[in-house]
This record gives structure tokens, sequence and C-alpha cells, in this order.
């Protein structure tokens, strides 16, 4: 369905795809401000998901208690260290975690979509579609950064080694495919106004009003 198509008095639902460390996040809230619209975290879900009792004791029964922390749960970047290094592991993880998460994700929609104050909801999901959870989007948005930028932002904000990033970039599709599979792209190399003024132009493209003045 092409966002033009969808009834104006539906909440439209896009989803932001795009590397490891372009601020599809950052995208996200920036769109969520200017319309007060919802977000679906997809990080927020698999942290979610690997606190459900049955998803974490799957975990342990096939890693091991030594992916947990001190406190019981798992410890995401214990367990990345040994899916991303093996293919079959990341494929048996997922195995565990993404059918929860899909749900979740239709959930929260299909909430959304009964809620008429609600104009717009954001999909942030990292492997939205090698997933297959951008069935819901109404329309793909592609966060656009360059390479160099995105590792350095990675290597601030995370601590990831650049090993680490290639083994998860390694797990998701060409940056090329995903921008040939989205409906709309942005630049989000520069500042925080610069990306607010494309996301100002995407709405009015798309009929969605904003929700008042911003800060």
């Amino acid at each position: 369905m092409k966002m033009d198509d969808v009834p104006r008095q539906s909440p439209r639902v896009i989803g932001l795809i795009g590397g490891i460390g372009s601020g599809k996040s950052q995208v996200a809230r920036v769109f969520a401000e200017e319309t007060g619209g919802k977000i679906i975290s997809g990080d927020v879900l698999g942290h979610e998901a690997l606190k459900q009792p049955e998803v974490r004791d799957a975990v342990v029964r096939r890693w091991g208690a030594s992916v947990l922390d001190a406190h019981g749960e798992v410890d995401r970047r214990k367990l990345g260290g040994i899916v991303f290094a093996k293919v079959s592991e990341l494929t048996a993880l997922e195995g565990l975690v993404h059918p929860w998460i899909k749900r979740r994700i239709g959930k929260d929609v299909e909430a959304f979509r009964r809620d008429a104050s609600v104009p717009l909801v954001v999909l942030d999901a990292a492997i939205l579609l090698e997933a297959g959870w951008d069935g819901v989007c109404d329309a793909l948005v592609f966060v656009d950064v360059p390479r160099a930028l995105r590792l350095q932002r990675i290597a601030g904000q995370r601590g990831w080694t650049q090993e680490e990033v290639e083994a998860r970039e390694r797990a998701q599709l060409p940056l090329s495919e995903k921008a040939g599979r989205a409906d709309f792209s942005l630049d989000n190399s520069g500042t925080v106004e610069d990306l607010r003024r494309q996301v100002r132009s995407l709405l009015d493209r798309w009929d969605i009003p904003r929700a008042g003045p911003n800060p």
C-alpha cells in the first residue's frame, strides 16, 4: 500500500531502515515530536523479549548461565558476542525472540490504529526488513549516513569496535538493498535542524498535520 492510499483517519505507519549508527532512533523522535505520534522501538521490544521468563530460560538452556548479568538478566552484549560470530547461533536466537516481538508489534500497531488521536506510528527496528516486520508499514524511510560517520557515532555512543559493527552488519541486508526498498530517504548526517526540515517536508507531502510549535 502506498502512503497516499492510506485513509486519512487511520494513523500512518512508517518503518525506518538504514545502517547501524545512522540515527534511526533520533529520526523516530523527531517524527514523534513533530506530530505527537507514537514510536514502536525494536530495541526496546528486544530487551522486553529477553526478559520474558520462557525466552530467558530458553536462552540459558542454549547458551548457559554465563550469558546472564549479576542481576540474572540476559547480558545482550555477551549474548551478541556469541550469536553474531556464527550464523547458526544467530538463527537460533531469532527463533526464540522474533515470534514474541512480531506479535507485540502487531498488537501495538492495532491498538494505535484504533486511537483516533494518534496521527503517526513510527516503527524503529534495526532488522525490520530482515525479520519481515515491515508488513505493518504503509511506507519505508531510509536513513542515509556515510559509513565513516556511522562508525564514529557507534564508537562514541555504544563503545562497539569496528569488528563488532561488521559482525552485526553481516547479519543484515546490504545498505544498497535497503535503500532500494525504501519509499523515501532522509539524510541524517547534518544537524538536528537539518533533519527536522526534511521530516517536516515529508509530513507536508503526506498531509499529516504537525503537533504545534517545537522548543
